[in-house]
């Protein structure tokens, strides 16, 4: 979420660092319920989800377009590597 690089202060990092883990806990836990990917509402509660934590979270030097499309670059990654109850491909990683 740091790239491209846009003249962030540590604090800053620190802060988008929190945002990311803060995100990824509460998707993980409340939104990728079975088969979340087949339902259109599913998937919009992810989406709203990530953009709800990024615009309350994110520094103020996050340009509009730069927060859409950091919004866009992470729902893409939810979908691609997280399929539902706990299972993602990175489960799949810690148990081989």
């Amino acid at each position: 979420m740091t790239k491209p690089a846009i003249g962030l202060t540590e604090k800053e990092k620190k802060q988008i660092k929190a945002v990311a883990k803060e995100l990824l806990q509460k998707v993980t836990k409340e939104k990728f319920v079975l088969d979340w990917r087949k339902r259109q509402q599913s998937r919009a509660q992810v989406r709203v989800t990530i953009e709800e934590v990024l615009d309350k979270g994110l520094p103020e030097k996050f340009p509009p377009d730069l927060y859409r499309q950091k919004c866009d670059v992470i729902y893409q990654h939810f979908y691609d590597s997280y399929f539902g109850e706990g299972k993602s491909i990175y489960a799949k990683a810690d148990a081989a």
